[in-house]
């Protein structure tokens, strides 16, 4: 697939956006720095990020960096609707909208200039149709490509608008540092750190050959063809997720295996309602734990079928975390998750004997009404009582 001639992908991404929409919400806190959550940074606005606070970062820490710091409680519904309200400001704008998460999203304008103009003027008028109706500010990048739209946006934050021409891409990306790059994080930026490799213009002088022995092959291949602005994807619409998750901060105290079991309990009733909320089924269950240390690790099962029985899956759940138990005495939990991956449509699984639809009269499916009617709160198990099943971070459809 070749690379289009104009610049007409946008990639627009909302600035700080919980902490945006606290600040719009209540006008004592703008201008001011502003933490949402205590005990983890889900969010800080500017101000805040000036003293060097960022997600997700231990709340004393972040209070030890800037003590005056105002912490707010988070609104995860607040923040679903503001979603929401800036989405349809997108799809007014283009059919053509692939969404990456609730506050960010690529749009193709391509076909639109007979219509709406220039994509420099449609962005315009994008961001101020997102401060008018929905009084947030809104940071937009304009490229060829996705991957350099994104990092347009990225360098034009805070609420800014960065358009990358064609015959200017190499000059606005090879200054960058190499951690603007998709696939570079904190192993691979030590690596090519080595080896004096700290800009994306030093990488690309490298050479496809030349990173191979430094990153291996595949990774050079990926790294090279992004340094010189190559990115052949399109903007997708209607593509569905391949794996959902849910996870819990736990803080730093010591918890006890019953404790950890219940969040793991929680979390496990609230992704097998989304798997039948979507009609989706799962083939494996992840588990991820960061640990006191801020190391992180994965265990992985994979089922013999597909389900979305949520009792199955806890019972995988289960088994990952008792065999992972030793490790998390020695080390210390500060973050259990879950993860839910080779998923697929629930009518595009195989049948077995006998063939019969989901039944509408099992436990799953009563609790899923008590919860869609009265709350997700309404029925909860008796360990997580006085516990709570933690945050629900707002996400995009499953």
């Amino acid at each position: 697939m070749t690379a289009r001639a104009e610049a007409s992908i946008l990639h627009a991404d909302l600035d700080s956006f919980y902490a945006s929409v606290e600040q719009r919400d209540d006008p004592r806190l703008r201008g001011r720095p502003v933490i949402v959550g205590g005990g983890v940074v889900l969010a800080a606005s500017y101000e805040a990020k000036a003293y060097g606070i960022r997600t997700p970062m231990n709340g004393g820490q972040a209070r030890r960096l800037c003590p005056h710091a105002i912490v707010v409680p988070p609104r995860m519904s607040a923040y679903a609707e503001a979603s929401k309200a800036v989405f349809e400001v997108f799809r007014n704008t283009t059919p053509v909208v692939e969404g990456i998460s609730i506050d960010e999203a690529f749009l193709d304008v391509g076909g639109l200039r007979r219509i709406a103009g220039e994509p420099i003027g449609i962005a315009q008028r994008l961001r101020a149709e997102v401060r008018d109706q929905v009084g947030l500010p809104i940071s937009v990048g304009i490229a060829r490509t996705k991957f350099l739209a994104k990092v347009a946006s990225a360098v034009a934050k805070p609420d800014g608008l960065r358009l990358v021409p064609p015959t200017g891409e190499l000059d606005f990306l090879h200054p960058l540092p190499i951690e603007r790059l998709w696939g570079v994080g904190e192993v691979t930026a030590a690596k090519l750190h080595e080896h004096g490799i700290t800009r994306i213009g030093q990488l690309a002088e490298h050479g496809e050959g030349g990173l191979r022995s430094i990153l291996g092959p595949a990774a050079a291949r990926h790294l090279f063809a992004l340094s010189m602005a190559r990115d052949p994807r399109r903007v997708e619409t209607g593509r569905r997720r391949r794996s959902i998750g849910a996870q819990r901060a736990l803080g730093r105290r010591s918890r006890q295996p019953d404790e950890i079991e219940a969040y793991l309990h929680g979390l496990t009733d609230r992704l097998g309602r989304r798997l039948r909320a979507a009609d989706r089924v799962c083939r494996t269950v992840v588990l991820r734990m960061r640990f006191d240390d801020f190391t992180r690790a994965t265990r992985s099962h994979t089922l013999a079928e597909a389900t979305d029985h949520t009792e199955t899956i806890l019972r995988a759940a289960r088994v990952l975390l008792a065999t992972a138990m030793p490790m998390i005495q020695e080390r210390g939990l500060t973050l259990i998750g879950l993860a839910l991956t080779n998923l697929d449509d629930a009518d595009a699984v195989q049948l077995t004997l006998p063939f019969e639809p989901r039944a509408t009269n099992t436990l799953d499916a009563t609790l899923d009404d008590l919860r869609r009617r009265f709350g997700s709160a309404a029925v909860t198990r008796a360990a997580l009582i006085n516990r709570g099943e933690g945050l629900s971070v707002p996400l995009l459809p499953d």
